[in-house]
């Protein structure tokens, strides 16, 4: 996705990439594009990767939440770092955001390269 592509788009592709974007809420939107393959290429990869960012979160905070349960020990740090985690989840989204309404390029190194490995 081009820097050019966004500033292009429409104020309802802008909108609905934005909604795409709002952390956790954002994914059933999201999902739905994908499941029916509809919308632009844009949309599909945006979409693609709001859903790889939030079940890497669901997985990470999962993980977290059972290692609190699981090591009494350590249960105050697992739960920190499980606020943590849930923090950047949530601002790497807002800056996503941001990025959108700049007519910025949508991407997180790393998130991006394995979004894409989706089958069309």
């Amino acid at each position: 996705m081009k820097p050019n592509d966004l500033a292009e788009g429409t104020t309802l592709e802008r909108l609905k990439l934005m909604i795409y974007l709002v952390p956790i809420f954002g994914v059933v939107p999201a999902a739905y594009r994908v499941w029916q393959k509809q919308g632009s290429r844009q949309e599909q990869s945006v979409s693609r990767l709001v859903i790889t960012l939030a079940l890497t979160w669901v997985m990470v905070y999962g993980l977290l939440s059972t290692g609190s349960h699981l090591a009494p020990g350590l249960s105050l740090r697992f739960l920190i770092s499980n606020t943590l985690v849930t923090t950047g989840y949530t601002l790497t989204n807002l800056v996503l955001m941001v990025r959108l309404l700049q007519g910025k390029s949508v991407k997180v190194p790393g998130f991006s390269r394995l979004s894409r490995r989706w089958p069309d």
